[in-house]
């Protein structure tokens, strides 16, 4: 099982920006998967983007497409999230999660049920 560590949160002015960093360690080598999901204060925690370990394939939830990009290097075993024109609405905690279930439709990595490690997260703040 994977081990992730978010890092790179923080408290931005709306139309900012933040990336968002995920190491990842342990048993990186049946990892299928990587997605950032967020909980905005009394709300459920929802799907942001997902990429694709090997391919790097993308995908992403409506409200950050065009503005979010994930990403990910393998020699550093690192995930991102590069957050462009900042929102308030875009405030939440972030969570890093890992997935090594193999999956047929691209809509099931949007649930969070599909993935077996996450981190702790990490708060990011937007300002009006």
């Amino acid at each position: 099982q994977e081990q992730l560590v978010e890092s790179g949160g923080g408290l931005v002015q709306a139309g900012g920006s933040l990336r968002l960093s995920c190491a990842v360690s342990g048993r990186t080598s049946s990892t299928r998967a990587m997605a950032w999901f967020r909980q905005p204060p009394g709300k459920e925690r929802e799907f942001v983007a997902v990429i694709l370990w090997s391919s790097g394939s993308t995908r992403y939830a409506e409200s950050v497409m065009d503005r979010f990009a994930i990403s990910r290097d393998k020699a550093k075993n690192t995930v991102y999230l590069q957050m462009e024109s900042l929102k308030p609405e875009d405030t939440a905690v972030y969570y890093c999660a890992a997935s090594s279930v193999p999956t047929q439709f691209w809509s099931e990595y949007e649930a969070g049920a599909r993935y077996g490690s996450w981190g702790q997260g990490t708060q990011v703040t937007v300002s009006t």
